[in-house]
């Protein structure tokens, strides 16, 4: 069997400012993004060459975790558009109504779910594949052979530990690494100044991990372009830098109760479905799932 990880705010967020249609409830509520989500995982669950069985579905709700208390800089919630704010508890009683998994991450992320799912399930013989639905370059750290993937369904590709490499030469343990060193904006990692992609994988090739980075350059077995700068600027602020890391590395002990076996989806529980279709307005989608129970 395969195990389908889905990041549900990355999804969120894609159905909002997609050029799909938009979507009100009878009540005047901006529902796009939630009916949004709730087709691609009927979609999911539908496609042929995924054999979904054993799907869950992962949320920041809010956008704050344990790592807002480590760094005053770190993403939150602030700004974002109060018509995508307002559905993070609705697109999970949505996707609940549709009878998968639901996990509501509140001290941690919803890349933590992911990420202690998919080490989890990946050591049961019984899993095939653990497949996470997700671009998001954290999830790169998670990857291991053709044991735990991601899927990029928006470029319809499938990312391994070995295409990582190939594409940008970046093994999973050093992922957190390069994105302490290089800064992650979408999480308000900063990095840290003139280290770009490009110098930072060929140091990393040689020195996986920061603390196997020398201070002084003329130690390095790497010799990327500015390297004397770039070494001078790491031992002047590499605690700064060990904090990014800390903040970028994924946490393998997120308390998700359900077993393997409560993953499976069986079908949409067809009462609370047709409740929830009632309540949004969705008649047209009444009869999408694959199947019903109850």
């Amino acid at each position: 069997m395969r195990v389908h990880l889905v990041d549900g705010t990355f999804e969120l967020f894609r159905a909002h400012y997609s050029k799909r249609p938009s979507h009100t409830s009878p009540k005047g509520k901006d529902l796009k993004a939630t009916v949004g989500v709730v087709q691609s995982l009927i979609f999911l669950l539908q496609e042929q060459s995924e054999r979904a069985t054993h799907v869950a579905i992962a949320f920041d709700n809010p956008i704050v975790s344990f790592r807002n208390e480590l760094f005053d800089g770190y993403k939150t919630d602030a700004g974002m558009d109060p018509a995508l704010r307002g559905q993070f508890d609705d697109v999970e009683e949505a996707a609940a109504a549709l009878g998968v998994v639901v996990w509501s991450m509140k001290a941690f992320e919803a890349d933590d779910a992911l990420a202690t799912a998919a080490w989890r399930f990946e050591k049961d013989p019984r899993v095939e594949q653990v497949r996470i639905l997700t671009p998001d370059k954290d999830l790169g750290q998670v990857l291991l052979g053709e044991r735990i993937v991601q899927v990029d369904r928006i470029r319809r590709k499938v990312i391994t530990e070995e295409t990582q490499w190939k594409d940008k030469h970046l093994k999973p343990g050093s992922v957190p690494d390069f994105l302490a060193l290089v800064g992650d904006t979408a999480d308000g990692i900063p990095g840290l100044d003139g280290w770009g992609e490009k110098s930072t994988v060929e140091v990393l090739a040689a020195h996986p991990r920061l603390e196997d980075i020398p201070d002084k350059v003329a130690d390095w077995k790497a010799r990327p372009r500015g390297g004397e700068k770039l070494a001078i600027v790491l031992a002047r602020e590499r605690k700064q830098a060990m904090l990014y890391r800390t903040l970028a590395t994924l946490r393998a002990d997120v308390p998700l109760p359900q077993t393997l076996e409560q993953l499976e989806w069986k079908g949409a529980p067809k009462e609370r479905w047709l409740a929830w279709c009632d309540a949004v307005g969705a008649d047209s989608m009444k009869d999408k799932p694959p199947r019903f129970i109850g």
